[in-house]
């Protein structure tokens, strides 16, 4: 680490807005006038709108994430967690992933920790979820459908046959509608290869508490995501939730019961806890307050944006609305990580603050290869796409937000290959315990039990 007296800009958080905004400092920021280091548990940023199409075999998952260490090379990266602020003495404490955790100085700060998936005290959830959060879930969940298929194909009975062919995606927000898609059309394309195994054979069930799904697009588009996912044998279940699912038997409160392997949960995302041990002021649900110059409320050298952050949406006040908090997407993400950037820099000069404001623009969503849905707003017009049009728009739209253009390349060339290739539909579940074959041939072999009367003697 710099044993620089410099001023050190303490980034909390490696992901879209915590990338965004060290390289947007770096930028501005004279040689030498501070130093920026960045803290996070993992040593890449995760693009999450591509995770349901890394799920399903469209991308490859190191094309969606960024490593931090090669794209802020002017930066110090720290592989650990900040598990403690003081604010009077402007420190942090600072939990590497080994050896002992440690204090580190700084002078301004930026929290940008993101979210974590909004679970709930559901018996069986924690044993039988399956999260979509992190690429590594996304990995594991593409292992984890084909390897039931595997399963299927291979067994006589019935009971596991069915249970393994029973797909509940629990959330209709865009992570569960997008990953319930593509991951039907991948089964779809997989079962072309096995020969016990056909898609009718399969039961995809998606169950949201709301009576929509896909609320970002409208009710229009929502209702059609509706009606195109049930087109293709998804059953959709709205204004329910999940009782339990203990040893993966489903009940829903709706009286509904199945038995299925794979829960995935997308119910809905909550700041990071840890927030609550920095001292900081949270709003209702637990984000950090904020001003429209994205400062800590309070503060004048804290600043926080995304996820974890409750930030004024000054376009809807402005239109009379006092409650109006800008939505937790990656359009807002981007855009306040500069403006938070711009703003570190100006706080540090002794400059004014900017306030952070941007209308809306719309929302995209894939539901599988060529399938989509897009509302578009252009003036005080929203116009509403659907089909492959749609696709062509969320595509385009997420490969360009896609951070570097090193990533940007390579998700259109995964794209423009499986436009003339067959999509990968095999399971590397071994993947998650790879030692296991190499233990199972290294261990010692058993001693050979002893037979007669004289060698147990001796044995004893």
């Amino acid at each position: 680490m710099s044993t620089t007296e410099r001023p050190r800009i303490l980034v909390v958080g490696g992901g879209y807005v915590g990338l965004y905004a060290a390289r947007r400092i770096l930028k501005k920021m004279r040689y030498g006038e501070a130093t920026v280091t960045v803290v996070d548990p993992r040593s890449y940023m995760t693009y999450q709108p591509f995770l349901p199409e890394a799920a399903a075999g469209s991308i490859s998952p190191r094309h969606v994430v960024v490593p931090l260490r090669r794209v802020l090379p002017k930066a110090e990266v720290l592989t650990g967690r900040v598990t403690t602020i003081d604010q009077d003495r402007k420190v942090a404490t600072i939990a590497p992933l080994v050896g002992e955790a440690y204090e580190l100085p700084f002078d301004y700060l930026v929290i940008a920790m993101g979210a974590v998936s909004r679970t709930f005290p559901i018996p069986g959830l924690a044993e039988q979820g399956i999260g979509m959060k992190g690429i590594e879930e996304a990995i594991g969940l593409r292992n984890h459908v084909l390897e039931q298929l595997d399963k299927a194909d291979s067994t006589t009975d019935e009971e596991i046959r069915r249970k393994a062919l029973t797909f509940v995606f629990i959330g209709g927000g865009f992570a569960g509608a997008e990953t319930i898609g593509e991951v039907e059309d991948m089964v779809r394309d997989a079962a072309k290869y096995y020969k016990n195994v056909s898609r009718e054979d399969m039961r995809f069930v998606l169950v949201d508490a709301a009576d929509k799904i896909l609320p970002e697009v409208g009710p229009k588009l929502g209702q059609y995501g509706k009606a195109h996912l049930e087109s293709r044998g998804v059953e959709v279940y709205l204004s329910t939730s999940m009782d339990s699912c203990v040893d993966g038997h489903v009940v829903l409160k709706n009286g509904l019961e199945v038995d299925s392997n794979t829960i995935v949960w997308t119910a809905g995302v909550k700041p990071n806890p840890a927030l609550s041990r920095f001292g900081l002021p949270l709003g209702p649900r637990g984000h950090v307050d904020t001003e429209p110059t994205l400062q800590v409320k309070g503060t004048d050298y804290i600043w926080a944006a995304g996820d974890n952050a409750q930030v004024p949406d000054m376009v809807g006040r402005r239109a009379g609305n006092e409650n109006a908090w800008c939505p937790p997407n990656a359009q807002h993400a981007l855009r306040q990580a500069k403006t938070l950037g711009d703003n570190v820099i100006s706080g540090m000069r002794g400059f004014p603050q900017k306030e952070y404001s941007h209308a809306n623009k719309g929302a995209v969503a894939g539901l599988g290869l060529h399938k989509g849905v897009a509302m578009i707003v252009v003036g005080k017009s929203k116009i509403k796409l659907r089909g492959r049009l749609a696709w062509y728009m969320h595509r385009g739209y997420h490969g360009l937000a896609m951070p570097t253009w090193n990533r940007k390349i390579r998700i259109f060339a995964d794209w423009t290959l499986s436009m003339f290739l067959k999509r990968e539909v095999v399971s590397l579940g071994a993947i998650e315990s790879p030692r296991e074959e190499f233990y199972e041939a290294a261990k010692p072999a058993p001693a050979p039990a002893a037979s007669k009367p004289e060698e147990k003697a001796k044995a004893s």
